[in-house]
C-alpha cells in the first residue's frame, strides 16, 4: 500500500510498525516519535530528514520482513553445522607442514578474522534489510555484485560437494573391502572409488537432488554433526593405540615420508615447519571456517532478532568449531605426524578395526546426506540468476543431470583433498571471508563520517584479503607445476 509523502505526524503516530532488528530490536538503533518528535541518531543530516514511513520503506526495499521462530540455541546447532564440513579432515596434514605453534597461530587468526567478517556481513545485512547474500551484492553493487556474490558462494558450495564426494571416493572402497573380508590391495571393479561415486551420486544423491523441496534433509544435520563428534572421539581415542609410524611392521600408518630419517627424527612433534606444503595451511583453514552464505539465513530465521543476538550466535559457534577443529587437527598430528595425508581419515587403513570402519561408514552417510542440500542451494542460486524461479520439471532434470556430471568429472580426475581445499581457500573463501564483507561495508557507509574508525578496520581487513590473494595464488600454482615435475621425473 502506498503511502503518501504528506502523511501527517498523527497518523503516523497510529501506524504500527513491525518490530525487527532493522527498526527496533537494538536499544542503539531504536527509532521513536514521542511529544511531536521524532528523535533518531541516523536522523543528523538534511538528506536523512524525511519521514519515519518513508525511512522505513526505503529499509525495507530489499526482503519483506518475516519474524523469526528459531531459538538462540537452535540457531548455534545450525551454524556450527554450517561451520563444520570436511575441511575437519585436513586440519591435521595443514598442522604437519606448518607446525605446532604456526598452525595454533594461525587457526586463532582465521578464527577471530571469521568472526569479524561475519560481523561485517551483519552490518550491512542491518542497513540494507537484505537477507540474501545475493540480493545484498545487488542492492549494494548492482548486477556485479551479485554475479561476484553468485560466482563465490557457488564455487565455495561446489568445493564443499567436492570433498565431500572425495571423502566417498577414498573411504567406500575400504569399508567394502572389509566387509567382504578382502586385503586392502584387492582390486576389482567394483571397489573402485571412481566407479562407486557416480554410483552413489546417480543411485542416492540424484533422486534427492531431483526432489522440489530438500527442507526435509535438514534433520540430518545433526547426525552429521555427530559423525563429526563421533570422529574426534575416535581419533583421540587412536592417539594413544597407534605407536608412530614406522616403529613396528604393523604400523598403521604404511609410508615414511624420508627414508633417510631416524625413528626420533618421525616421532618428533614439529613446532614451526617450512616445506613447498606449508602453502595450502591457510586455505585449508579457511575453507574450513566459511559458512558466510548460510549466514543470513540463520538470521532471518533467528526468534526476536537482532545484530546483537546473531553475533553471540557467531561468537558461540566459532568458538566450539575451534576446539573442535583443534583437538582434531593436534591428536591427528601426534598420531602420525609427517605421514599424515591430506585426508585424514584414511591414514586409519587397519584392515580388523571395527571402530574405525563404523566411523567410516558413519562419515561416509553423513557426507552423503549433505551433497544434496549444498547442491539444491547451488541450483537455486543459479535459476536465480537466470531469472527462472519458476518451477519447470525438465529444465529441473536437465540442470540437475548437467551439473551432477561436471561435479562428478572433477572428482574422478582431481588427485587429492588438498587440491580442492587450495583452489577453494584461495579463491571463494577468501571472498567470502575477507573481501566481499569489507568492501560492501565501506561501500554502505562511504558518506558516514562517524565510522571513520571501522572503516579503517574493514579496509585493513579487505587489504589483508587482496595480500592474501596475492602471495598464496602463485604459491598454489607453483606447487601445482612442481609436484607435476616431480611426478613426470618418476
Amino acid at each position: 500500500m502506498p503511502f503518501k509523502s504528506g502523511l501527517e505526524l498523527t497518523e503516523l503516530q497510529n501506524m504500527t510498525v513491525p518490530e525487527d532488528d532493522n527498526i527496533s530490536n537494538d536499544s542503539n538503533d531504536f527509532t521513536e516519535v514521542e511529544n511531536g518528535q521524532i528523535n533518531s541518531k541516523f536522523i543528523s543530516d538534511r538528506e536523512s530528514r524525511r519521514s519515519l514511513t518513508n525511512s522505513h520503506l526505503e529499509k525495507k526495499k530489499c526482503d519483506e520482513y518475516i519474524p523469526g521462530t528459531t531459538s538462540l540455541r537452535m540457531s548455534v546447532f545450525n551454524l556450527s553445522n554450517a561451520i563444520m564440513g570436511s575441511g575437519i579432515l585436513g586440519l591435521a596434514f595443514a598442522l604437519a607442514n606448518t607446525g605446532i605453534l604456526l598452525f595454533v597461530f594461525l587457526l586463532i587468526s582465521v578464527t577471530l578474522l571469521s568472526i569479524y567478517s561475519i560481523n561485517l556481513l551483519l552490518v550491512c545485512a542491518k542497513a540494507t534489510g537484505c537477507m540474501v547474500y545475493e540480493k545484498l551484492g545487488e542492492q549494494v553493487f548492482g548486477t556485479p555484485g551479485k554475479m561476484i556474490v553468485f560466482g563465490s558462494t557457488s564455487l565455495q558450495n561446489t568445493g564443499a560437494m567436492l570433498s565431500y564426494l572425495f571423502i566417498v571416493k577414498n573411504e567406500l572402497p575400504s569399508a567394502i573391502k572389509f566387509l567382504m573380508g578382502k586385503e586392502e590391495a584387492f582390486s576389482a571393479w567394483y571397489v573402485d572409488g571412481r566407479i562407486l561415486v557416480v554410483a552413489v551420486t546417480f543411485v542416492i544423491i540424484l533422486p534427492l537432488c531431483l526432489l522440489k523441496n530438500l527442507g526435509y534433509l535438514g534433520y540430518t544435520s545433526g547426525f552429521s554433526l555427530g559423525c563429526m563428534f563421533f570422529f574426534l572421539m575416535v581419533v583421540i581415542y587412536k592417539k594413544f593405540k597407534i605407536i608412530c609410524p614406522g616403529l613396528e611392521p604393523n604400523a598403521t600408518s604404511p609410508i615414511i615420508s624420508n627414508l633417510n630419517s631416524t625413528h626420533e627424527d618421525i616421532c618428533k612433534p614439529q613446532y614451526v615447519t617450512f616445506n613447498s606444503k606449508t602453502v595450502y595451511a591457510l586455505p585449508t583453514l579457511a575453507f574450513a571456517f566459511v559458512c558466510h552464505p548460510s549466514v543470513l539465513p540463520i538470521y532471518s530465521e533467528l526468534k526476536d532478532r537482532s545484530q546483537k543476538r546473531m553475533q553471540m550466535v557467531s561468537n558461540i559457534s566459532f568458538f566450539a568449531m575451534f576446539v573442535m577443529y583443534f583437538m582434531t587437527a593436534i591428536f591427528g598430528y601426534l598420531t602420525f605426524y609427517g605421514n599424515v595425508h591430506s585426508d585424514l581419515l584414511h591414514n586409519y587403513q587397519s584392515r580388523d578395526d571395527i571402530l574405525i570402519l563404523a566411523v567410516r561408514v558413519a562419515v561416509i552417510f553423513a557426507v552423503i546426506l549433505t551433497v544434496p542440500v549444498l547442491f539444491f542451494t547451488v541450483r537455486s542460486s543459479l535459476f536465480e540468476l537466470a531469472k527462472t524461479t519458476k518451477f519447470h520439471l525438465c529444465r529441473h532434470v536437465v540442470v540437475t543431470l548437467v551439473l551432477l556430471v561436471i561435479i562428478n568429472l572433477l572428482v574422478i580426475f582431481i588427485p587429492s583433498m588438498k587440491d580442492i581445499f587450495g583452489v577453494v581457500g584461495v579463491t571463494s573463501a577468501n571472498m567470502l571471508i575477507f573481501i566481499l564483507p569489507s568492501s560492501l561495508y565501506l561501500k554502505i557507509t562511504h558518506q558516514d563520517t562517524e565510522k571513520f574508525t571501522q572503516r579503517i578496520g574493514a579496509s585493513l581487513f579487505m587489504a589483508l584479503g587482496i595480500l592474501f590473494s596475492l602471495v598464496s595464488i602463485p604459491l598454489v600454482i607453483y606447487d601445482w607445476v612442481y609436484s607435476g615435475d616431480r611426478a613426470e621425473g618418476h
